[in-house]
């Protein structure tokens, strides 16, 4: 068999054609060389260094969704269709005075649908929070349950939808261990229509619920294919009513969604293997279906995010971002985030004073798009040297010249075009822009241990020094 080496330093096509002629002279069986399966997926079970079995399956799971201008109509028919007779409407403050709520209203009203309004939901909701809104659920006995809001908004309604159903469990039965128990959930829950008025979390799409969790100051979440909405109701004529920098912030999760879903561990190589399928997390590392759905929304941010958050009258740029949205959604829905996910959970949960420009909050908010991308170049640095390859196509997704890159050079490159494109879009220049310094740093790791349900999808592991590096790291950007 042939195992010549590509040279020192090669580029990456020099890289990519040696991988080809490598599998071509030492596989015996041709493999389909399209996107979806010219990775190395195909691997049977094996043993990770650790001696543990790890994983041999993935699962897709994915709400229905319904896209299209005006789509929000259709609600109080939905709900009608399946037989609801006392439904839930969930949103905060704001909202409740603007069109988006207003559409749904009339739908119900229209098509005789009662309904009582949660206007209480917090943006960047904590666990105080999502227990005022299940108290609220279960005391309505409620059939059904609409959301509209961003992901705050729809993840609240998750929370109450599910507790609500399982009245007698404790808050931290269903939250993420090591912080809370993470038990699987079991009880059949009511349906749950979305209706997003954001282009970021993905929320409609998942079965993921994130809060900050008061005690720890730190966010964490539920993670369970069982409390994904029923129906994502995707209307673009929201996006219209969203102000410069939320357009922004919500793109930077898409953004990350998607950079962080291709680069995750492979499903594969996660452990342990679930002795029950029940058992298999909602986040299972990168597999070839979530990759589609990555690439694609990067593509699109590509493309459009600049214009969105420019032009707010822009309606093909803020309709192809609300549709990325749910395509990041529906890939890192299945393979999970990684590291500029967990450690963006510190540094919102330990905000000091910073407000953000554009949200009309009355307590200190560092928005959940923003805490993830600021670290985005260190983290991609960090971990390129396990899948230089998808390093460097993201890169030249997002606009970078990759055609005489040197394979050692994936992790620098993507950062420098990542700080290329945040600086045109007037991100704060780093954590320190929002409030931090050096001496935070032993709190901001203290804070991101606890995510592992994220951080152990990371390609590349990381101690409590390499977290340290790359929160030093993220200081500043430019």
């Amino acid at each position: 068999m042939t195992d010549s080496s590509p040279g020192q330093n090669p580029t990456f096509k020099e890289w990519a054609e040696w991988k080809r002629s490598w599998r071509k002279n030492n596989q015996r069986t041709p493999r389909c060389q399209c996107p979806g399966h010219s990775h190395t997926y195909s691997q049977a079970p094996g043993l990770s260094p650790s001696g543990k079995t790890t994983d041999y399956a993935f699962e897709m799971a994915v709400s229905n969704i319904r896209y299209g201008a005006g789509v929000t109509k259709e609600v109080g028919m939905d709900l009608q269709n399946m037989g609801a007779k006392n439904v839930c409407l969930m949103t905060d403050k704001n909202l409740s005075q603007l069109p988006p709520v207003k559409t749904v209203m009339d739908s119900l009203v229209k098509n005789g649908i009662n309904f009582k309004l949660y206007d209480s939901v917090r943006v960047e909701p904590t666990d105080r929070s999502f227990m005022e809104a299940v108290e609220f659920a279960k005391k309505g006995a409620f059939d059904a349950y609409v959301a509209v809001g961003g992901g705050s908004t729809m993840d609240t309604c998750k929370a109450a939808n599910l507790y609500a159903s399982s009245p007698h469990s404790d808050f931290l039965d269903y939250v993420n261990a090591p912080i809370g128990k993470g038990k699987p959930v079991t009880v059949p829950l009511r349906p749950l229509i979305a209706v997003p008025t954001t282009s970021g979390t993905g929320s409609e799409t998942t079965g993921v619920a994130i809060f900050d969790y008061e005690h720890l100051k730190v966010k964490t979440g539920i993670a369970s294919r069982a409390i994904k909405p029923t129906l994502g109701l995707i209307d673009p004529l929201h996006t219209l009513h969203m102000p410069e920098r939320v357009v922004a912030n919500s793109g930077f999760d898409v953004l990350c969604h998607a950079l962080e879903s291709y680069t995750a561990l492979p499903y594969h190589m996660r452990s342990p293997c679930p002795s029950n399928p029940i058992t298999r997390p909602a986040y299972q590392g990168s597999n070839p279906i979530s990759d589609i759905w990555a690439v694609h929304a990067l593509q699109i941010v590509a493309k459009y995010l600049k214009r969105a958050v420019r032009n707010p009258d822009d309606l093909e740029a803020r309709s192809n971002m609300h549709l990325a949205s749910a395509f990041a959604g529906i890939g890192f829905g299945n393979a999970g985030v990684h590291l500029c996910h967990g450690m963006s959970y510190p540094i919102s949960g330990l905000v000091k004073k910073y407000k953000a420009k554009d949200y009309k909050v009355d307590h200190p908010l560092v928005p959940h798009g923003l805490s993830v991308v600021l670290t985005s170049p260190a983290v991609f640095t960090f971990t390129a040297q396990m899948s230089p390859e998808r390093h460097l196509e993201m890169a030249e997704i997002l606009g970078a010249d990759t055609r005489t890159a040197r394979i050692p050079d994936a992790g620098p490159i993507l950062a420098d075009t990542l700080r290329k494109f945040l600086f045109d879009l007037d991100v704060d220049d780093g954590l320190a822009a929002i409030g931090y310094s050096k001496a935070d740093i032993p709190a901001l790791v203290k804070g991101t241990l606890p995510q592992e349900r994220v951080t152990k999808l990371a390609p590349r592991p990381q101690s409590e020094e390499d977290l340290s590096v790359l929160f030093e790291a993220s200081m500043k950007l430019y």
